[in-house]
């Protein structure tokens, strides 16, 4: 199954969280820090204002985005393993370069 997202949400695969040191040992759950950014993989068609303009969204399908510490609807697809997150695109807080 493909998820394609509606308006301007957008569909995120959070970055995996560091678990191992480079030397290979294994970092508690409770220090590991919190996974703050993620790849879009997919995007809606953009929404529109209350005059019908048309806004079309930022963020394309390949780039790295800031995300809160909180927020989306988490996903996942039944060919996938991978956890994925669906966002407003006004939740983003930035793309990284």
């Amino acid at each position: 199954k493909k998820l394609i997202p509606l308006l301007d949400r957008v569909l995120i695969k959070r970055a995996e969280a560091v678990t191992k040191t480079a030397g290979g040992i294994v970092i508690p759950e409770k220090a590991q820090s919190k996974v703050l950014h993620g790849e879009v993989v997919a995007v809606g068609t953009g929404s529109r204002k209350e005059n019908g303009e048309f806004i079309p969204v930022l963020v394309k399908v390949g780039d790295k985005v800031l995300l809160p510490e909180y927020g989306g609807t988490k996903v996942s697809l039944d060919n996938d393993d991978k956890e994925y997150h669906l966002f407003r695109e006004s939740d983003i807080l930035a793309k990284i370069e």
